[in-house]
């Protein structure tokens, strides 16, 4: 803890010996830190309850601290957009199987799994949760990157004759419409179906089929 006052009862008793100076932390660490707290009123509170003064107090500063190392809630909000479109990638791209087959549902399941374990992520990404101005060049970079991340499995799985896909983005496009389309329902509560998974595997039956080469 700081030392914010003089006298008995602050640092030591009158007349004991100095205090080491504390180290400043690295800006690096203090950003780290800002954005864990971030993440943490997200995920426990949701996005209406994200603001800079939560976050402040979760990670234990003043809310200046915020608006100077992370430019206020629009910096914070664009920070959890690259952590949640990198989490998107990062599961997308450790799909496997031992076919290609395989590894377009495990592609699509692993898509599944990150919208349902992380509902607030993906809400501040895809539903605007928290009403953001999307311009910021590295938040569309990290964006980006997920989206080719699915692009690379459509080529993968089109030059081994799974999918038909003469352009693999054009395709990639059908295949997160669909995608996003089944998960935004399931997350809203209104998939009708009494095993919302075996429905969404089947979706993706549907899309293999639709994308077989002719």
């Amino acid at each position: 803890m700081f030392c914010m006052n003089e006298g008995e009862g602050a640092c030591g008793p009158p007349g004991g010996p100095t205090p080491p100076r504390r180290g400043r932390t690295p800006s690096a660490d203090v950003e780290r830190e800002l954005l864990a707290a971030a993440e943490a009123v997200l995920i426990r509170e949701g996005p209406g309850k994200l603001t800079v003064r939560a976050v402040a107090a979760e990670a234990g500063i003043a809310t200046m601290g915020v608006y100077n190392r992370l430019g206020g809630k629009e910096g914070m909000v664009d920070a959890l957009l690259i952590k949640g479109f990198d989490l998107l990638r990062a599961a997308c791209d450790a799909a496997s199987g031992p076919d290609l087959r395989a590894r377009f549902y495990d592609c699509g399941r692993r898509y599944r799994e990150f919208a349902l374990a992380n509902p607030h992520f993906y809400a501040i990404m895809f539903e605007d949760a928290i009403p953001h101005e999307f311009d910021n060049p590295e938040v569309a970079e990290h964006a980006e990157a997920a989206f080719y991340a699915l692009v690379r499995t459509v080529e993968l799985c089109a030059a081994a004759g799974v999918i038909a896909a003469p352009d693999p983005v054009e395709v990639a496009q059908q295949i997160w419409s669909t995608v996003h389309g089944a998960v935004a329902l399931e997350l809203k509560g209104l998939i009708q179906t009494g095993n919302p998974a075996a429905t969404y595997h089947a979706s993706l039956d549907t899309l293999i089929r639709g994308l077989a080469p002719r």
